[in-house]
């Protein structure tokens, strides 16, 4: 029992990274209806950022943070300016092939640019242990949750009391009629992409420094089960995808704890499949009838 206690609470903090990338995809979703598998790779590009920031510039991890959420911003910004404008009228497919493309090119990028090999993220902050009984609790898993808290915080803020967050909402409920009063929607759409990858780069670094590596690989798995997330939680809608987040990883851990390790990725994908069956929106989602 104390094993499955201990668990849950790391599950705790690995569910806050999913929740971080979950939003990327589930805000892409809700604004223009597609699924953004470049993702994963923004936020490996991310913590390559970081890992250059500090190892190179000499930055503390949360100044080499702040820049690593901007560039990542950016880069979302031209991925979305490049790759996907062209396509948005497109069909879906094409759309989605071109996501796939742009993820295998970021990936080989860095693997030709930066080789595939496994590097050690450099732990500019200290490692301390505190226990609570049987339950122990390190300064960065606190780190981490206390920052992902504050970053879904800062986006529920955004989207709900500022004009892009209100220009967001109707764009995501209908462009045409949200370009008719007057907002900008590639502003808007550039916007959320942004607001994405920032987020992403920030799971990519903390995730570094809780495992001290990175790789140019290291976005395919978080990115599937976060995209994953978003679909458990319901897709298009922010607080599923936050909720969705913290639901795999708490399934992740609970499996390890029970010995099923080897198996916590087909048991995270049957866990989806099994809720979808049950209500096929999502734990939040909505189900809503189109008109043929």
């Amino acid at each position: 029992m104390e094993t499955v206690i201990q668990q849950l609470i790391n599950g705790l903090f690995l569910g806050s990274i999913y929740a971080l990338l979950a939003l990327g995809y589930t805000m892409v979703y809700g604004i223009i209806k597609l699924i953004n598998f470049a993702h994963g790779e923004v936020y490996m590009i991310g913590s390559f950022i970081g890992y250059f920031l500090i190892n190179l510039g000499g930055l503390g991890f949360f100044s080499a943070l702040f820049i690593s959420m901007i560039a990542s911003a950016a880069l979302g910004v031209v991925i979305e300016f490049l790759a996907y404008r062209p396509l948005r009228k497109s069909t879906r497919i094409a759309a989605l092939i071109t996501a796939i493309g742009v993820s295998y090119l970021l990936q080989n990028v860095m693997i030709f640019f930066f080789s595939p090999d496994v590097r050690a993220f450099p732990q500019v902050i200290k490692r301390t242990t505190y226990s609570l009984g049987f339950i122990k609790v390190s300064n960065i898993q606190v780190l981490i949750l206390v920052v992902s808290v504050i970053l879904m915080i800062l986006l529920q803020l955004i989207v709900k009391k500022t004009k892009m967050g209100k220009a967001m909402r109707a764009v995501s409920v209908d462009p045409d009629a949200a370009q008719l009063m007057g907002i900008n929607v590639n502003r808007t759409i550039s916007f959320t992409f942004a607001i994405g990858s920032a987020l992403a780069a920030a799971g990519g670094m903390l995730i570094g420094l809780y495992y001290n590596s990175i790789d140019p690989m290291m976005g395919v798995t978080p990115g599937l089960k976060s995209f994953v997330a978003a679909v458990l939680g319901g897709i298009g809608i922010i607080p599923g995808a936050a909720l969705g987040g913290f639901v795999i990883g708490l399934i992740e851990t609970i499996a390890t704890a029970l010995g099923f390790s080897d198996f916590k990725d087909a048991i995270v994908y049957l866990v989806l499949i099994l809720i979808l069956l049950i209500r096929p929106a999502g734990i939040l989602g909505k189900n809503i009838k189109e008109k043929v």
